[in-house]
């Protein structure tokens, strides 16, 4: 290979540390908190789901929670269906 074919490939290479630091590497960190976050989800803690409801974890099971949304309104629903944590405040 003479220096010419490889100088051809240094743009390319370039560009392939650029997206992995860019886009690669915060969405598995993101992944990585998201996913500790999930782990760590206790019964009293006040959850955001994706559908935009908030409620209080009353119990959990394996892969399921089940979220208290109003006075006496309990769903159950997949530990994944959590989008974050609610603000706490008091």
């Amino acid at each position: 290979m003479n220096q010419n074919a490889l100088m051809q490939f240094v743009p390319l290479i370039i560009i392939m540390f650029i997206f992995y630091f860019l886009l690669i590497r915060p969405q598995q960190k993101q992944m990585k908190e998201r996913n500790a976050m999930l782990a760590n989800l206790k019964t009293g803690d006040k959850v955001l789901t994706n559908g935009g409801i908030i409620g209080l974890i009353i119990g959990i099971r394996e892969d399921e929670l089940e979220v208290e949304i109003a006075k006496s309104v309990k769903v159950t629903m997949v530990r994944s269906s959590v989008a974050g944590l609610a603000n706490q405040k008091k």
